[in-house]
């Protein structure tokens, strides 16, 4: 309790008068400034349950959070609590001693998703630092009512994603809305439409050390997709992502290779669209087909605030499943906390998808070191994509760069 509120409480009880109410302040800071009304929301629902607690809330646009987060913790005006990257992006904070391990303070994520808290571990110690917040897919989306239209089937295989393809194109209706010109578009593109052809043994193997990124199921992924050019856009290679997301909102488009978090961004363009979810298109109709899911970031508490209980209410209540039930009402993402529903069929159907996936591959595992598996691939496939370099050269080329850190890579 600071000096002076000590010397008012002090006050009024030499005076025989009652201590006023004084509520304890904390501050939360975070960077999706998108959803600032929803969070307000929560915080009300929090400072309802404890009334003896507010909240301050401070958005900051994402490009410039993890500077400024940065140089407000080293210099001691971080604050309480924060929302932080997942895997490789978040770990400088902890081993940097900024965070409070929530291990033993947050019970409830012993049942969380080994997955969910694997991306908020740090390496070295195995230690939770923050509580998952939510979960994104990378898959294909289509317009229901192009296809419906059309008489079109949502895409199985790649065959079907052709012959759909052709369809839309004969409509005069561009196939596909992706653009690469924004770099990480093309990792999207790499594990959004190759997961299925990749499969789950291929990244079992990669992780165990016994396959790396020139092998045929990744280049075969690779191939297929740079197949997929020819139903882009004309000039996709310089073609953005809000303008690849207009083209489909508006319906000028069927087809997109996006993330789960498009759902609630396309609606927020066009309220009527109707998206149909789908995994990545298989080669044989019996193959399992597989979507790519990584977790988006964490909410931690700072090592040093003076507020150390206040803080753990607020991130017990963050792991809660009454905010993760709002969460996911309220901003259409899928939470990982344990016993959430999904009123939104969108969500549901993502959630059934997310039941046959495997991890998204670079960011999970190969964003930790330089040059990260993220960069190689983002670069790499936009050059293919572009027509300057092919899928064999894409995969040497990423596993050359991961081979400077990564042993099993490493070959006499």
């Amino acid at each position: 309790m600071k000096p002076f509120v000590k010397t008012i409480l002090a006050a009024a009880a030499f005076a025989g008068i009652a201590a006023p109410a004084f509520s304890e302040e904390i501050s939360f800071w975070g960077w999706r400034t998108e959803d600032v009304a929803q969070y307000q929301d929560f915080i009300a629902m929090f400072e309802k349950e404890n009334p003896d607690i507010t909240v301050n809330l401070r958005m900051v646009e994402a490009v410039s959070y993890g500077t400024i987060l940065k140089t407000a913790l080293a210099g001691d005006a971080g604050p309480d609590v924060m929302m932080v990257r997942a895997y490789g992006s978040f770990e400088d904070l902890a081993s940097g001693g900024y965070l409070m391990p929530l291990t033993d303070a947050v019970p409830a994520l012993k049942d969380f998703p080994k997955d969910a808290l694997q991306a908020e571990t740090l390496r070295s110690d195995k230690t939770v630092y923050a509580v998952p917040f939510a979960a994104q897919t990378m898959m294909m989306l289509y317009n229901k009512d192009l296809f419906d239209q059309l008489g079109l089937a949502a895409p199985v295989t790649w065959d079907d994603v052709k012959t759909d393809a052709e369809a839309l194109k004969a409509a005069g209706i561009f196939p596909f809305a992706n653009g690469t010109a924004a770099a990480w578009q093309n990792e999207v593109l790499t594990f959004g439409m190759g997961a299925s052809t990749m499969g789950k043994g291929f990244y079992e193997d990669v992780i165990n050390g016994k396959a790396d990124f020139t092998d045929p199921r990744f280049v075969d992924a690779l191939t297929r997709i740079k197949d997929m050019g020819q139903y882009f856009p004309d000039g996709f290679v310089g073609l953005d992502y809000p303008s690849s997301q207009q083209l489909f909102a508006s319906g000028m488009a069927g087809m997109f290779v996006g993330g789960s978090y498009e759902l609630a961004a396309m609606k927020s363009l066009n309220p009527d669209i109707k998206i149909g979810v789908a995994p990545a298109p298989k080669v044989n109709a019996d193959d399992e087909g597989l979507v790519a899911v990584y977790y988006d970031g964490g909410y931690a508490g700072n090592a040093k605030t003076e507020h150390k209980e206040a803080v753990t209410k607020f991130l017990n209540f963050l792991a809660s499943k009454e905010f993760g039930q709002a969460f996911a009402n309220e901003l259409s993402n899928i939470s990982p906390i344990p016993g959430v529903t999904f009123d939104n069929p969108d969500l549901q159907a993502v959630s059934d998808l997310d039941k046959s996936s495997i991890p998204y591959m670079m960011l999970v595992h190969f964003r930790f070191e330089q040059p990260s598996g993220s960069t190689l691939v983002q670069e790499n496939v936009q050059k293919m994509m572009a027509g300057d370099e092919t899928p064999e050269g894409v995969g040497k080329a990423v596993t050359d760069g991961i081979a400077t850190y990564y042993a099993p890579f490493q070959k006499n």
